[in-house]
């Protein structure tokens, strides 16, 4: 999916949704719902924009579990739909994150560590529904990567520019200040100077479990391993 631009054109616009929007959106729904009544016990969350309705046909389906429990017990829940293993760490002083592929839009993520609040509020930011959300057919607001609040309406949804509203943001999605201050300032930055990279991305051999290839990049890597004694990894 190409690179999605900060967006700073209008101060707020309405956008009604042709049916094949809302046909993507309940298919993508029906999909994650199948997912996430296989991982129930673990408080599994839908964020992005499948969370908030704002789909395109091309748009991802991703899962968060936002507590650390054994991986094998996740791989157990998705037994027979695994196609890929990866461990990620956006910088050096971001999250590690183990991930699982579904399919080619569909991913699975948990923390690999202890995650901090401001960690968990990420997900809230963008846009966050649990289970029962999901069967209800709750849509929730979050920010695209285009630095766009999204406010979900019966014909569709309601676009904001987060730029100069920070606060009003932050007390509609239920966030701090400090999450939305250091979102617009890493998107803005992104904006400018683009992607710099992800500190680690490293796929998981499917003989190995995800700690034990977390303790062989530990091993090697002094931020990994400063991560994971502060927060009880491996």
């Amino acid at each position: 999916m190409p690179r999605e631009k900060v967006v700073r054109v209008w101060d707020e616009r309405e956008v009604v949704y042709p049916p094949k929007r809302w046909r993507y959106l309940w298919e993508k729904r029906e999909k994650a719902l199948k997912i996430m009544e296989r991982l129930s016990q673990f408080d599994p969350q839908l964020y992005g924009s499948v969370a908030r309705g704002d789909v395109r046909k091309d748009s991802d389906i991703d899962i968060f579990i936002p507590i650390k429990v054994p991986s094998y017990l996740i791989e157990l829940a998705l037994e027979g739909l695994v196609r890929r293993r990866k461990i990620v760490m956006a910088t050096p002083w971001h999250l590690i994150k183990g991930v699982i592929e579904i399919d080619e839009e569909t991913t699975v993520t948990f923390p690999l560590i202890e995650p901090t609040d401001r960690e968990l509020e990420f997900y809230r930011w963008g846009g966050m529904i649990d289970l029962w959300g999901v069967k209800t057919r709750e849509r929730v607001p979050g920010v695209n990567k285009k630095l766009i609040l999204i406010i979900p309406t019966e014909r569709g949804h309601i676009e904001r520019e987060v730029v100069g509203r920070e606060s009003e943001v932050a007390k509609i999605l239920g966030v701090s200040i400090d999450i939305v201050t250091e979102r617009v300032h890493v998107l803005m930055r992104r904006d400018r100077i683009g992607r710099t990279g992800i500190y680690l991305n490293e796929e998981v051999p499917d003989w190995m479990s995800f700690e034990e290839a977390l303790k062989i990049i530990a091993d090697r890597d002094p931020n990994v391993r400063k991560k994971v004694r502060e927060r009880g990894g491996v």
